[in-house]
């Protein structure tokens, strides 16, 4: 077995947290120039595919890395990984129209699928997991500190040069993490397993959920279920069911189906699954309810998502350093799961005016979240055989990324079906007018106080439909048992 050094040790976790800054800063920083970017293509069709697009395929991408990684080595899919990103940003900088910008974001997202689940990968290559927990909390403070930064950078160049500038800017931060990242990994051996690749798996597990994905994708523009949506959802069933089939009978699978076997496995990935749907709801219903409810500006609810933004990184932390120091983890995950259903069914019944309390509620939420990251991706590499932990990393990625996609798309269409509901018949209003006035809330008097309680009582349903899954995850967590974690 290979050891490492302090030094080396240290030199790799700065390139892996330098392709994590990547991957997380282009997810935020492009949402601030949406306005723009619509304004000089005159174009909105595609608009909300500029970041669903980039989703959906680094979703898609994010296990087939893992599995490559396992066989030919973390270093040379995280640097072609970083190559295609930075190609795809060029292309993304150049284009002259909304649909060529869209097709090189579809292409980013190829590499950019690849950024943060290698990372974590190869966290678990040189690091043992009793002490893994302790850098998992700092990878997850830098994605975090990207996350706050890139709305407020990626305003400021816009504001100040182009839009396009927010795609220039991966270049030389892409660069350095090349480089870095390509110097550090040199000490990781190459496992040069020369093994016949799952052809039939990548291209069934690709056409499964890029009909699922696409499905709720659609779900979320519309706000409503349509027919072409209930046949991509019965297509992409019926291609799960073929996917396991091929499975089962392929030599070196894709995804084991052996790793749903482990208990810590099965459990983790739809804590984490949960996690993400809560972590990633609540970044976009805070900044809409504030807006509708209190008609806030742009930044004023920019700071009063801030508690959110910084507890995320903070429960990471306490509970990596926490999990390293008594080598447990159980507990912490149990802790931070009754923190976020705490906080998050007393946010349902908090006013939104109330900002001290709604914002202490939003801390305490994003730290039960941001606990539930470390310790549990901890457990599951920790249980999970080494040969598989490429891949069963890569797998949890997936299950974040299809979290945050479907859980955002079926609540906001239950938001929009809700204030529909609670507007009385003279008020309805069409799905395009909601989501208009989800956006830019315009209107006084009686008009303005009638949207307001609609408003309130459709977001406090959503909130507690929000804390319910969390029950779920307590329950999975309290039912299995904790292993020891390795010291090697």
């Amino acid at each position: 077995m290979q050891h490492y050094t302090e030094q080396q040790i240290r030199s790799i976790i700065t390139g892996l947290i330098l392709s994590i800054f990547l991957g997380a800063l282009d997810q935020t920083i492009v949402s601030i120039a949406l306005p723009n970017i619509s304004h000089e293509f005159a174009d909105v069709k595609w608009l909300s595919w500029v970041i669903s697009g980039y989703l959906l395929t680094s979703t898609l991408a994010t296990p087939i890395y893992g599995k490559l990684s396992d066989l030919y080595g973390r270093r040379l899919l995280l640097s072609s990984s970083i190559g295609i990103f930075l190609v795809a940003s060029i292309g993304c900088a150049l284009s002259h129209s909304m649909f060529m910008l869209v097709i090189w974001r579809l292409v980013q997202g190829v590499g950019g699928g690849g950024l943060i689940s290698l990372a974590q990968a190869t966290v678990a290559d040189v690091i043992p997991p009793r002490e893994r927990g302790r850098y998992q909390g700092y990878i997850s403070g830098m994605y975090a500190i990207a996350s706050v930064i890139g709305p407020l950078f990626g305003g400021v160049l816009t504001h100040s040069l182009s839009w396009r500038y927010i795609f220039w800017i991966n270049l030389p931060i892409g660069l350095v993490a090349l480089v870095i990242s390509r110097r550090a990994l040199r000490v990781l051996p190459v496992p040069n397993i020369r093994k016949e690749l799952d052809w039939a798996g990548i291209f069934t597990l690709t056409i499964t959920l890029l009909l699922l994905l696409t499905a709720f994708t659609l779900l979320g523009q519309y706000g409503r279920v349509t027919e072409s949506m209930v046949v991509l959802i019965m297509l992409s069933l019926l291609g799960g069911i073929l996917f396991i089939y091929v499975e089962k009978r392929a030599k070196e699978p894709v995804i084991p189906l052996s790793l749903l076997d482990v208990r810590e496995f099965s459990v983790g990935i739809r804590v984490l699954f949960v996690a993400f749907m809560q972590i990633l709801t609540l970044t976009i219903l805070v900044p809409l309810e504030l807006r509708m409810v209190n008609n806030m500006t742009a930044s004023d609810t920019a700071w009063r998502l801030l508690p959110l933004s910084l507890s995320v990184p903070c429960g990471a932390f306490i509970c990596g350093q926490l999990m390293t120091r008594t080598g447990f983890y159980k507990r912490y995950q149990l802790i931070s799961q009754a923190m976020v259903l705490l906080g998050v069914a007393v946010v349902a019944f908090t006013p939104s005016g109330n900002t001290f309390w709604f914002c202490v509620m939003l801390f305490i939420s994003g730290v039960g979240i941001g606990g539930q990251f470390p310790t549990t991706l901890v457990a599951i590499q920790n249980a999970v055989p080494k040969q598989t932990i490429g891949i069963a990393t890569a797998t949890t990625a997936l299950f974040r990324s299809m979290g945050a996609t479907i859980g955002v798309s079926v609540l906001s269409s239950i938001l929009l079906a809700l204030l529909q509901y609670y507007l009385p018949l003279d008020q309805k209003m069409g799905i395009d007018m909601i989501k208009e006035l989800m956006m830019q809330p315009t209107g006084s008097g009686h008009d303005r106080l009638i949207f307001e309680f609609a408003s309130q009582q459709a977001f406090r349903w959503v909130y507690l439909l929000l804390a319910l899954p969390t029950v779920m995850s307590f329950y999975l967590v309290l039912n299995t048992r904790e292993q020891a974690l390795k010291t090697h």
